[in-house]
């Protein structure tokens, strides 16, 4: 019998594709191999950068710097280019402050930080996490022309020389991950950011996957940033196992241009029609760390299930919904998924992570959705999604309830992201 392995924690989940029972189509992103000396081929980019000086040369030896990295929850290969951007640079170490662009999402703790950079790394540089939340630490830079505040990180602000550091890949509102974003709502404060992630902003048709022309998200980014934008961008694509693929340094807007070009060619794979059944992840460790970040995976299945379909994702949640935030209390307001939408249209003001449930719940409102997790099954019953412990038996339950025998799977979650033809 086929089976497809399917991301899962550190792991996977084997789904069985019997093709007596249906016709299985698994979607994978055309991931490039890995860097084959990703050492040289980053000394390579920060030399030859793409729309921008070298980055030797933009930085003075008195200059105290920032740079801006994601938090654990994203699967920047930090370990690799924090060391790689300090040999780079020449200014002291103790000048260097790395700032973890955690939006709204808890901090890291020591011991995931020294996880995510390695002892080395944390012994020799100071990391800090940046807080959306604490007024004294976030600056005020006036208001954007559709009159979103633009709040934005201190430490960040009063660095003399500011790199930011990500990978790019489509995301599920904002077009792309990376670039200006890993300020904007990376080290935003949290007004910013709430207005950032309004309703109308998410609602618009073109704040979806990979669409940038257009999308109003990053059009408030990109003015945002620009009130003190990084002088310098560190970019990378991964491939299925997390490895660099390719390095995209430079000018912040030039070379995550470049990028999204690659991403958008690797991730986005067209299909004929709707399935009645897609399967997914969330793209393993660590993006399925909780169920809040699980939308991604669900919302990239949603692009190729028809009305009345089944989605099925598996995640291993190990932090929960999580604990803290908005989103599982939202997802509880009245008796469907209606009820929600419903709720988030009537807030006289954006709160903490609406927008998730707004996705979520706009998608409820046409499919079913069930999860198969290590999590509560009653935590996320109560947030309106069906759960499984077995994910084979559902599935194939799911099939027998179709006169459609036909299954889609997404066993790398949002690293690709399909769309109907």
């Amino acid at each position: 019998m086929s089976t497809i392995d399917i991301a899962y924690g550190k792991g996977h989940i084997s789904l069985n594709a019997d093709p007596a029972v249906a016709e299985w189509t698994s979607i994978r992103p055309r991931f490039e191999p890995a860097h084959p000396d990703p050492v040289n081929g980053f000394r390579d980019a920060v030399a030859n950068p793409i729309g921008s000086e070298p980055l030797a040369s933009l930085i003075g030896p008195s200059d105290r710097v920032a740079i801006v990295t994601s938090d654990g929850t994203r699967p920047v290969p930090n370990r690799e280019l924090i060391p790689w951007i300090l040999e780079a640079i020449p200014v002291p170490e103790e000048q260097v402050t790395v700032i973890l662009g955690t939006g709204t999402h808890r901090p890291n703790s020591t011991e995931e930080i020294e996880a995510m950079f390695g002892r080395e790394v944390v012994s020799r540089v100071h990391i800090i996490n940046h807080d959306a939340f604490d007024e004294s630490t976030n600056v005020d830079l006036g208001r954007i022309s559709t009159g979103t505040p633009a709040y934005l990180d201190r430490a960040y602000l009063e660095a003399d020389k500011r790199i930011v550091v990500g990978f790019i890949e489509p995301h599920f509102f904002a077009g792309y991950s990376g670039g200006a974003k890993g300020i904007a709502p990376g080290v935003a404060g949290i007004d910013t950011i709430l207005q950032l992630h309004r309703a109308d902003l998410i609602g618009d048709p073109n704040s979806t996957w990979g669409q940038m022309e257009g999308n109003l998200i990053q059009k408030e980014i990109a003015e945002i940033v620009a009130l003190c934008p990084p002088d310098f961008m560190v970019n990378v694509t991964l491939n299925g196992d997390k490895e660099i693929s390719r390095f995209y340094l430079g000018d912040y807007q030039a070379a995550h241009g470049v990028g999204c070009s690659a991403a958008k060619e690797a991730a986005m794979q067209a299909v004929e029609r709707a399935f009645p059944v897609v399967v997914t992840s969330n793209s393993g460790y660590p993006l399925d760390q909780n169920l809040y970040q699980t939308v991604k995976g669900i919302s990239a299945a949603a692009r190729i299930v028809g009305d009345g379909g089944h989605i099925f994702v598996a995640s291993e949640c190990s932090d929960g919904v999580p604990d803290h935030g908005n989103f599982a209390a939202i997802m509880r307001k009245g008796d469907a998924a209606s009820d929600v939408l419903d709720s988030i249209q009537t807030l006289e003001r954006p709160i903490l992570d609406q927008w998730q449930a707004q996705i979520l719940a706009g998608i409820l409102d046409r499919v079913s959705i069930s999860v198969a997790s290590g999590m509560d099954r009653d935590a996320i019953e109560a947030c309106k999604l069906e759960t499984t412990d077995d994910l084979n038996a559902a599935v194939r339950e799911a099939i027998g309830d179709s006169d459609d025998a036909r299954v889609a799977v997404l066993p790398d979650g949002p690293f690709t992201i399909p769309y109907l033809a």
